[in-house]
């Protein structure tokens, strides 16, 4: 079955990473697979836009079936693959909706994410303006003591849904994690620290962390000060 799938990732990448997660939590390992650089621009090549059009990554094919989405990439795997590896939709209708809930609240989260740190490494230093990069860091606080309520709500060791690990947990994490790559204060925010420390131990994850970040674990510090 997994010799049947191509994927075409960027290491780092939030988006190729809940794509990662969901193959491994399902135990489809042994796909194809190709890291690309996006520094070298390669998911432009030619070999991308055969797959995706839109010269993006994640790039996901499985048969004839193409689905280059990340989060429909992982609801297409946890359907296709129902009954193999670890169901990631919980039984529960409450827990469902809840885990649908943080699921496509995680876009917004990583979208404020995505606004900081992309400030910093993209927009030329003559035409950054403070009072743009104070208004994303203070929309991104905003969102960060949200999501600090939310755990603290569900209780210790929880995972975003509820006791279980879900499609919740695969789409958010990687957004967790790039937060304290950056340099995010554990101290400031306990209950995400707490999350990080529960889930970057789990098989599926510590399988799939970007190869840059183990080559380079030095945290970077554009977040320190959120």
């Amino acid at each position: 079955m997994a010799q049947d799938m191509t994927l075409l990732w960027g290491s780092g990448s939030p988006p190729c990473w809940r794509v990662m997660i969901a193959l491994e939590e399902k135990n489809l390992q042994g796909y194809n697979q190709k890291l690309l650089s996006f520094e070298k621009m390669e998911h432009k090549s030619q070999e991308v836009l055969d797959i995706n059009p839109r010269g993006q990554l994640p790039s996901f094919k499985h048969g004839n079936v193409i689905v280059n989405e990340s989060y429909a990439a992982c609801f297409y795997l946890e359907s296709r693959f129902k009954s193999q590896g670890n169901a990631l939709i919980p039984n529960s209708p409450a827990e469902q909706a809840l885990m649908y809930q943080r699921m496509f609240e995680g876009l917004t989260f990583y979208d404020k994410l995505n606004a900081v740190t992309h400030y910093d490494l993209f927009v030329p230093e003559g035409e950054r303006h403070d009072s743009a990069l104070a208004r994303n860091r203070e929309t991104l606080t905003t969102e960060l003591k949200l999501w600090e309520g939310y755990l603290q709500k569900l209780g210790s060791n929880s995972h975003l849904a509820g006791p279980s690990f879900s499609l919740a947990d695969v789409t958010v994490f990687p957004t967790v994690a790039t937060l304290f790559r950056f340099g995010l204060p554990d101290e400031r925010y306990p209950k995400l620290g707490e999350y990080y420390a529960l889930l970057k131990e789990r098989p599926s994850i510590k399988a799939s962390w970007p190869p840059h970040w183990l080559e380079n674990p030095m945290e970077q510090d554009t977040l320190k000060d959120i």
